[in-house]
């Protein structure tokens, strides 16, 4: 049974990442960083999946957390197939580079780009010794592009790093058998980041060509995808899930 690690992935995007993997067979190790009630309660929610779900704490800013997340979920399923690293801090105060302080920085890149580096130091041993991984970071839109984020300096320099070593990665590790993709989200807020598909679909959203929100699923999907055996031939790739907007602004 293939087994996958989600990290923060008993809410929000990675909550709809890890029903979609327990969906397709997986095992799954989701992580959360401090709300252990919503995690709790995620495993009543799948109790169908309960002898598959398994549920660890882990800080994204503690090298220690990290690797006794890593080590716990390894222990219980004996494997890591897919590492999901969708966890990541963000600061939702809208500022200028110059005004962020420098605990504020540092959260940023070490929470969003040092953290899957130690992520990939504990998970790649194990994959190179099955000769098998699959690996799935999250972006922004337009990352691919490095392009500037008015106000989000800090989380765009990380994940336009992220972007880089994801491609390094994808490259270096292909000969045991091992890709490395991400996702760049578009659009996906508030509760519709675990709605469904078809629950958007009735929700007009004029801004997005598609013209319907984005949700959870739409991101669980394409992880899923990219997680698959056969899926191979997808590595070092930055895969826009945006309904087009993406497109606009780029033309923009």
């Amino acid at each position: 049974m293939r087994h996958a690690i989600v990290t923060a992935g008993t809410k929000g995007l990675g909550k709809k990442m890890t029903e979609a993997l327990l969906t397709k067979g997986y095992s799954v190790t989701a992580t959360y960083r401090s709300d252990r009630e919503k995690a709790e309660a995620l495993l009543d929610e799948l109790a169908e999946y309960q002898h598959r779900l398994h549920i660890v704490q882990l800080d994204t800013m503690d090298v220690s957390s990290i690797n006794e997340a890593v080590d716990q979920a390894y222990e219980k399923f004996g494997r890591v197939d897919s590492l999901i690293s969708n966890a990541g801090p963000y600061i939702f105060e809208r500022k200028k580079l110059f005004d962020y302080t420098d605990q504020e920085w540092n959260e940023m890149v070490r929470g969003n780009l040092d953290a899957s580096f130690y992520l990939l130091k504990r998970c790649l041993p194990i994959m190179r010794k099955q000769q098998y991984g699959r690996i799935v970071f999250l972006g922004f839109q337009g990352v691919d592009h490095s392009s500037g984020w008015i106000y989000r300096s800090a989380f765009a320099s990380a994940k336009v790093g992220l972007a880089s070593l994801m491609k390094t990665v994808a490259l270096e590790e292909a000969e045991n058998r091992i890709t490395a993709n991400m996702i760049a989200p578009g659009k996906i807020v508030d509760d519709m980041k675990e709605a469904d598909i078809v629950n958007a679909r009735e929700i007009t959203e004029t801004e997005t060509p598609i013209g319907r929100p984005g949700t959870g699923e739409d991101i669980a999907r394409v992880v899923s995808h990219l997680s698959d055996e056969d899926s191979d031939m997808i590595t070092g790739t930055v895969v826009e899930v945006t309904g087009g907007l993406d497109v606009i602004h780029r033309h923009l």
